[in-house]
């Protein structure tokens, strides 16, 4: 189901991807191939900075124990983001992403 929180790589692929979910939708089309027009519609997760992850967790009003503990990985890395030294990716860039977007309560 599309939503105003959905960002896409264009306004021609915007139409394309509703037009898959309507066909999802009535069974023209199954879910893996939905999930490909996800893929190739939708705007990718952006890194991001050192600044932009402390931001994150200081408005979930967190410590990084308990940030790190609400995205399942350890506190040192959660520092180490922080700093800049490490940078997130895959599910964990995914739920800061979300978590930046919608509020710390839309991954807990």
């Amino acid at each position: 189901m599309s939503g105003p929180e959905r960002r896409y790589r264009s306004e021609p692929l915007r139409s394309l991807h509703l037009v898959a979910e309507d066909l999802h939708a009535v069974g023209a089309i199954d879910k893996a191939t939905l999930r490909d027009f996800d893929l190739a519609c939708l705007t990718p997760v952006e890194p991001l900075r050192p600044e932009a992850i402390r931001r994150i967790r200081e408005t979930a009003n967190m410590s990084q124990a308990i940030f790190a503990r609400a995205l399942n990985v350890t506190t040192s890395l959660v520092s180490k983001w922080e700093r800049g030294e490490k940078k997130p990716s895959g599910p964990s860039l995914k739920l800061l992403a979300l978590a930046e977007r919608k509020g710390i309560e839309a991954i807990l």
